[in-house]
């Protein structure tokens, strides 16, 4: 092979992903081998770790992915099948590797694939995904013999998530009754193994790996997802229930009322847990979360920090500035105080335990005390690729000129006296997102007019 052009639509913002057949294939797994080899060697390393989860067409995108990295000169450690953040943690933990790739189609359709990519620690994302691409047009790549061995690395990954709930008071903890629901994503093996090891009781649902999901998508965050999870609590009275999406670095949870907790409101209760214990630390929420949450932190004497949408992105942010936590509405939630910077929604559920019992509080208690809002899901409607920026654009100019209080790191999001609305343009497809909050639905209402009457004066009409 002495080049490659990839689908112009899987090199995304912050990770790679597509259709298996007319987007994604072996080939495109050999090419991303190649090229991260390259990068790598050209920075001085010399070894990736390499996980994958589930789907049908995992193991070959995999091998492929292997014999491209050796095909660079890169030595590679395969640790088999298991959630992305045990790739994350393999390469935090195992000192010979330098970067690492999970081939994972995370909560996407069951034909659907793509890698997410660690590199010294960090997010290999945006632009860098984008470079791999052009060297890959041009073959620029390096040539080597690299070496592969496999390493179970599931029981070292179990036993440091485990530490989250040292200290605490074991009684409380017997107490506790929790359900689980891997929805047959690669999280399933690494679930059963850890809450064998937890005090308290714990049932779960779908920790059969299978790719072909058949008991329901997995993507938490679409409430129809979590019927089966709500059952379960209600039906054995239990104190809350944890969803996780389909590669494991995604969280929801279901209080004993059956109410959901989205990313935003987990990371409220992580964020009073953390600020109890480490008074003014810097904690990151996405521009889609509730202003409940940054003013939350503020009241709590920690400083609040608005940052892009994109689980890459705020794991970037959180590196750059020195937060200890950070997370979005969609259940990314990232931990650097004591764990290693990146989400994982099984060590996210383990801190959620641990800040019940150290505030003393219930899930169903800490979703009693935050404010009732009324909120939007975000609102996706099609706009031109071309154009969907430019909308964003002047939309922000005029408001601007209008004096309207807004900010712009990712999008526009407009503070008035009803509350907040946000648009932005999608960073992975072809789409404008809006979402609005207030505390009552008439402000919602102006909030969704406003929106909409912005949206038409740059030729944009929201879909009813």
């Amino acid at each position: 092979m002495t080049g490659h052009r990839f689908h112009p639509e899987i090199l995304r913002e912050y990770d790679i992903r597509g259709q298996v057949g007319p987007q994604l294939g072996v080939d495109d797994a050999f090419a991303l081998g190649r090229g991260f080899a390259t990068v790598l060697r050209e920075d001085g390393g010399d070894c990736v770790a390499v996980g994958r989860d589930g789907r049908l067409t995992s193991p070959e995108l995999e091998a492929a992915l292997v014999a491209g990295l050796m095909a660079g000169g890169a030595d590679v450690i395969r640790i088999g099948l298991g959630p992305t953040p045990m790739l994350y943690f393999a390469e935090a933990t195992l000192e010979q590797a330098q970067g690492g790739i999970q081939v994972t189609g995370s909560h996407n359709p069951a034909d659907h694939n793509g890698f997410k990519i660690v590199f010294r620690g960090r997010p290999f994302c945006g632009d860098e995904l984008r470079i791999l691409g052009q060297r890959a047009l041009t073959g620029d790549w390096s040539t080597g013999a690299g070496t592969c061995q496999d390493l179970e690395v599931l029981p070292a990954y179990v036993d440091r998530m485990v530490c989250a709930l040292a200290g605490l008071d074991q009684a409380k903890l017997e107490a506790l009754r929790i359900g689980w629901d891997a929805g047959n994503g690669a999280a399933g093996p690494a679930l059963e193994r850890l809450i064998a090891r937890l005090p308290g009781q714990h049932i779960a649902l779908f920790t059969h790996v299978d790719g072909t999901f058949p008991h329901h998508h997995p993507d938490p965050t679409v409430e129809a997802n979590l019927a089966d999870l709500k059952v379960l609590v209600a039906a054995k009275s239990l104190d809350f229930g944890v969803a996780l999406d389909g590669d494991g670095d995604r969280i929801v949870v279901i209080d004993a009322r059956g109410r959901v907790l989205f990313g935003d409101q987990l990371l409220m209760i992580l964020a009073e847990d953390l600020l109890l214990r480490a008074p003014g630390s810097t904690v990151i929420g996405d521009v889609k979360a509730s202003q409940t949450l940054f003013d939350q932190i503020a009241k709590l004497g920690g400083r609040a920090v608005m940052g892009k949408t994109g689980h890459s992105l705020i794991k970037s942010e959180m590196k750059r500035i020195g937060a200890l936590i950070g997370g979005e509405m969609t259940g990314h939630l990232m931990f650097a105080d004591d764990w290693y910077g990146f989400d994982d929604a099984l060590y996210a559920a383990l801190r959620l335990i641990a800040a019940t019992i150290r505030l003393d509080k219930s899930i169903t208690r800490l979703r009693d005390d935050m404010p009732e809002l009324v909120n939007t899901p975000e609102l996706r409607f099609q706009v031109e690729e071309a154009r969907k920026f430019g909308v964003v654009e002047e939309v922000a100019v005029r408001l601007a000129a209008a004096g309207a209080n807004i900010v712009t790191i990712d999008g526009v999001r407009v503070t008035t006296p009803d509350g907040w609305w946000l648009v932005r343009a999608s960073n992975t497809q072809d789409v404008l997102v809006l979402r609005a909050e207030s505390v009552t639905t008439e402000g919602l209402d102006r909030l969704l007019a406003a929106a909409d009457a912005q949206l038409a004066q740059s030729g944009v009409k929201r879909a009813a």
